[in-house]
């Protein structure tokens, strides 16, 4: 589903280059929950980024579901997005003069092939609905606490069935509770769409849940573990 080639990013400041990716290579299989560690500056933000599309490699390639996305023109890159891939924003994203059901809506009105506009409101009625949120439906981002908003966000996350969805510190701006609650959202939509999930995280807790975990140090893969018995 993910094919990740020596895949290598740096920054330029003055005549000095930054290596943040120094040549990382993974796959990852149709299914597979990975988490993605490694302590602040090692790259792991950046490796999603360049996953995503939402940012060029210095060099190497990524392809997702056999379509190679490093080179692509922005509006294919971003017609391939809208059917591949969900994202999960560690800051939410959610657009403030949307209610949570215009937000979850989003993608689907955004994808001419999605559907009928009718279809698109029951999924995200049910969507919302499974992330217990059927009462918030017509309340905007500044009426939700954060646990909420970001409830929001993984339902469009998983508005248009996506094969992968992609989690940057889905839990990182919420207290333990919250964290927990959405872990499990995650865990159980993941499940009942059969979708591949990265996830970028700082959590041993929270990784402990994947099916594999890859740890990154200044910018290179030290351990890839497949977890026998993810919880």
């Amino acid at each position: 589903m993910i094919a990740v080639q020596d895949l290598r990013k740096s920054l330029r400041s003055g005549v000095t280059s930054l290596e943040i990716l120094k040549g990382v290579s993974f796959t990852v299989e149709r299914g597979e929950f990975v988490a993605i560690m490694g302590a602040s500056g090692s790259g792991k933000s950046t490796l999603l980024g360049l996953l995503a599309g939402l940012d060029h490699p210095t060099s190497g390639s990524v392809a997702l579901h056999g379509t190679t996305i490093s080179n692509l023109p922005e509006d294919n890159l971003a017609q391939l997005r809208g059917k591949l891939l969900g994202f999960v924003f560690q800051s939410y994203q959610l657009i403030p003069t949307l209610t949570a059901l215009e937000n979850v809506l989003l993608p689907y009105e955004l994808n001419n092939d999605a559907g009928s506009l009718r279809e698109g409101v029951e999924r995200a009625k049910s969507l919302l609905g499974s992330v217990g949120l059927t009462s918030r439906m017509e309340h905007y981002p500044i009426q939700l606490s954060g646990g909420e908003q970001q409830r929001v966000a993984l339902a469009r996350a998983f508005m248009l069935r996506p094969p992968i969805v992609l989690a940057d510190e889905p839990t990182g701006n919420l207290d333990s509770v919250n964290g927990q609650h959405v872990l499990q959202l995650l865990l159980d939509l993941n499940r009942a769409e059969g979708t591949t999930l990265v996830l970028v995280t700082h959590d041993p807790g929270l990784a402990s849940h994947a099916s594999r975990r890859i740890v990154l140090r200044d910018g290179a893969i030290v351990s890839d573990d497949r977890l026998e018995e993810a919880q």
